[in-house]
C-alpha cells in the first residue's frame, strides 16, 4: 500500500516523496487512516518502527483540510529534548510545501524565541512537559485552541514522573479534542492513563509483546567489569563496529567511558542530563555527521534519538529493566534495516540479563572476543565512591586556600595606604610653634575645619541660609 492511497493532501504526498518514502510501516499503515477520520488512536509499536510519521501526517492533513486561525492548533508532548527537536525535524520535512508552522519548546535553550512563536500562534507546538509549563504560567501562553493532542513515547514519560505535569496540562486544553497515544510499551498504568484521556479510541497491537526488533542481532559478551573499556577499544580498533552507540548505567561512568576512549585513540563525545543544551546539540550532530566514532550516553538518549543506518549499539553496563534494554538496542535496525547489539556482561550483572532474556523470550549467544586477554588485569574504569568524595574535599579546600590568599594579596595596598599604616609624628607640646600653627586662628587650622564640615552645612542649607 503506498502513501498516496491514503488521500492524503496533495502538499503532503510531495514531501513524502522528497523524502524518500515509498511504503508506510505496519504502524503507519494501521495509525494513519483512523487518525485521519478523527478517532481518537492507542497505539503500542517496537522502538523504530515509525511512529513519528504515523501520527504527524494525520495531524497535517486534519491541520491543512480545517480553516486557518491565529491559534496554536496542534500540541505534541515528548518526555526529552532530543525527541522534541526529533519530531520538529520530521515536521518540517513533511510540511516542507505547506503554510503549516511548527516550533520546538523544550528547556536548556532561551525562552524568548519560545516565546515569540506563542504571541504568533505557530499551528504546531511540540513540547517537553515541564518547559511547556513554565510559559503556561506566563499570560501570552494560551493553548485554548487545541484541536488535536499528541502523548509521544507515553511510557518514558510516566517513568520519568511526568504524570502530574501531563494532567495540569490537560487541565488546560480543550476537552473536545483528537488524541493520540503513543507508546513503545503498555504497562498497566499507561493503559489506566489512556482510559481517562481517550474516547472510543482505537486500538492497535494493544497486546503485542514488546520486543526488539527482527532485524538486530543480539550477543552478550561476558567480561569482568575491569575489562569492559578494553573490550571495547578492542572491538573497534579491530574494526568489527565502524561506529557505536554505547549505553552506560551512570552519568559519571559516560564521562570517564568517553575520557577513556579519546585517551587511545578513539574519537568519541558523551550525551546526558548534566550536559547543556548546546553540548547534548553538538555531540549528537557530529556523531551523526561521522565525526566521533561512538556516542556514549545514559538512557536519556534511549528514546527518540533516531540515527540513519547506524550499525552497532553497545549495552556497556546491562539495564536494570527489560524495558530499557528494549529502547537502548531499538535505536539500531530501524525502519525495517539491520544492525547489531551487543552486551557486556559482568558475572554481578547475569541476573539481570537473565530477566531481559525472559522478556524478549530469547537466550542471547555468549561470545567471546579471539586473542583478546581476558585474565588482564586492569585499572578500574572509574574511581569508588569514597575516592571521589575524597578529591572534591581536596579541591574545594584548595580553592578556599586561594581564595584566602587572593583576599590576603587585596588587603595589603589597603593596610599600607591606611592612617594606623602611616609614620606618626610626634604631638606638638601644648603652647608650642606648632600648636599656635594649627589654633583656631590660623589659616590652615581654619582651612582643615572648613574641608572637614564644609560639605555638611552645604547639605543643611535651606532657602533662609544654613541652620
Amino acid at each position: 500500500m503506498p502513501f498516496n492511497s491514503f488521500g492524503l493532501h496533495p502538499d503532503l504526498v510531495k514531501g513524502i516523496r522528497d523524502l524518500g518514502f515509498t511504503r508506510p510501516t505496519p504502524i503507519q499503515a494501521d495509525a494513519i487512516p483512523p487518525a485521519m477520520s478523527g478517532r481518537d488512536l492507542l497505539a503500542c509499536a517496537q522502538t523504530g518502527s515509525g511512529k513519528t510519521v504515523a501520527f504527524l501526517l494525520p495531524v497535517l492533513h486534519r491541520l491543512l483540510s480545517e480553516p486557518k486561525r491565529q491559534a496554536t492548533r496542534a500540541l505534541i508532548l515528548t518526555p526529552t529534548r532530543e525527541l522534541a527537536a526529533q519530531v520538529v525535524d520530521d515536521f518540517r520535512g513533511l510540511a516542507r510545501h505547506t503554510r503549516i508552522s511548527g516550533m520546538a519548546v523544550y528547556g536548556g535553550v532561551g525562552m524568548a524565541p519560545q516565546e515569540q512563536a506563542f504571541r504568533r500562534g505557530v499551528d504546531v507546538i511540540v513540547a517537553t512537559p515541564g518547559r511547556l509549563l513554565d510559559h503556561l504560567s506566563r499570560p501570552y501562553a494560551k493553548l485554548d485552541g487545541i484541536e488535536h493532542l499528541v502523548l509521544d513515547e507515553a511510557d518514558r514519560m510516566l517513568d520519568m514522573g511526568f504524570l502530574p505535569d501531563i494532567k495540569r496540562i490537560l487541565g488546560r486544553i480543550p476537552r473536545d479534542r483528537q488524541t493520540l497515544f503513543f507508546s513503545a510499551t503498555m504497562p498497566p498504568e499507561i493503559a489506566r492513563l489512556a482510559g481517562e484521556m481517550l474516547r472510543n479510541p482505537v486500538t492497535i497491537a494493544l497486546q503485542r509483546q514488546a520486543a526488539p526488533a527482527s532485524g538486530i542481532t543480539q550477543a552478550a559478551y561476558p567480561v569482568s567489569q575491569q575489562l569492559k573499556a578494553g573490550l571495547l577499544v578492542e572491538l573497534l580498533t579491530r574494526g568489527v563496529m565502524p561506529q557505536a552507540l554505547v549505553f552506560t548505567r551512570t552519568k559519571h561512568r559516560a564521562n570517564q567511558l568517553a575520557e577513556h576512549l579519546s585517551r587511545c585513540g578513539v574519537s568519541a563525545e558523551r550525551i546526558h542530563g548534566n550536559r547543556s543544551q548546546g553540548q547534548r546539540t553538538q555531540a549528537l550532530a557530529g556523531f551523526k555527521s561521522g565525526r566521533y566514532t561512538v556516542l556514549v550516553a545514559t538512557d536519556l538518549a534511549s528514546r527518540g534519538i533516531d540515527i540513519d543506518a547506524l550499525s552497532h549499539v553497545i549495552n556497556f553496563d546491562v539495564p536494570a529493566a527489560p524495558d530499557d534494554y528494549i529502547h537502548r538496542v531499538g535505536r539500531t535496525g530501524r525502519a525495517e534495516l539491520t544492525g547489531e547489539a551487543f552486551t557486556f556482561v559482568a558475572p554481578d550483572e547475569e541476573g539481570d540479563l537473565r530477566a531481559i532474556e525472559r522478556a524478549v523470550k530469547k537466550t542471547l549467544p555468549r561470545v567471546t572476543l579471539p586473542e583478546f586477554d581476558y585474565r588482564a588485569s586492569a585499572p578500574p574504569l572509574e574511581k569508588s565512591r569514597a575516592q571521589r568524595i575524597a578529591e572534591i574535599r581536596k579541591r574545594k579546600n584548595e580553592e578556599r586556600e586561594r581564595a584566602k590568599a587572593k583576599g590576603a594579596r587585596r588587603s595589603t595596598p589597603e593596610a599600607a595606604g591606611s592612617p594606623s599604616a602611616r609614620p606618626s609624628s610626634p604631638a606638638p607640646s601644648s603652647g608650642g610653634p606648632a600648636s599656635r600653627a594649627q589654633g583656631p586662628s590660623s589659616p590652615s587650622g581654619r582651612h582643615a575645619r572648613t574641608r572637614r564640615f564644609g560639605s555638611r552645612a552645604r547639605r543643611s542649607r535651606s532657602p533662609y541660609g544654613t541652620r
